[in-house]
């Protein structure tokens, strides 16, 4: 890992209507719109859709790297996030992510483990810890 601080750097252009096009450091570009809830034409990746997406990647990858240094044996992670935006106190923001998270591991030796990992993984997730968002965590563990 590279020492921090780290940068990361997206421009986005637009006309006067049809899509935003998002680019960043060698990625592909993104067309976005806004979603159906706020007039746009649905269908389409929005800031909305795009930040829940951040919160259950960011999930995912942070579960990767500690069930590797953990040497946890798992065959499937499936993370599932619902943003919920609401306006308290007249003010338009995510107030809660609710994630839920099936894992799929081999044996039920390390159930235990497991749990706890998927428990750490949202607790040092780094988008999450940068929102000021209620974050509610669900698990489903199988045996396969």
């Amino acid at each position: 890992m590279q020492a921090f601080p780290h940068h990361y750097h997206v421009s986005v252009k637009s006309g006067p209507d049809g899509p935003v096009v998002a680019g960043g450091d060698d990625v592909p570009d993104l067309d976005i719109q806004p979603p159906a809830e706020f007039g746009g034409p649905g269908g389409e990746w929005s800031p909305e859709t795009l930040l829940t997406a951040a919160v259950a990647n960011c999930f995912v990858l942070s579960f990767r790297a500690i069930a590797q240094a953990s040497r946890l044996d798992w065959t499937s992670l499936i993370c599932e996030v619902e943003g919920v935006l609401d306006r308290p106190e007249r003010v338009t923001q995510f107030t809660r992510f609710n994630l839920h998270a099936t894992l799929q591991i081999p044996t039920d030796a390390k159930l235990s483990l497991a749990h706890r990992l998927l428990v750490k993984a949202e607790q040092i997730c780094l988008v999450t810890a940068s929102l000021n968002s209620e974050v509610v965590l669900t698990t489903d563990i199988e045996i396969v």
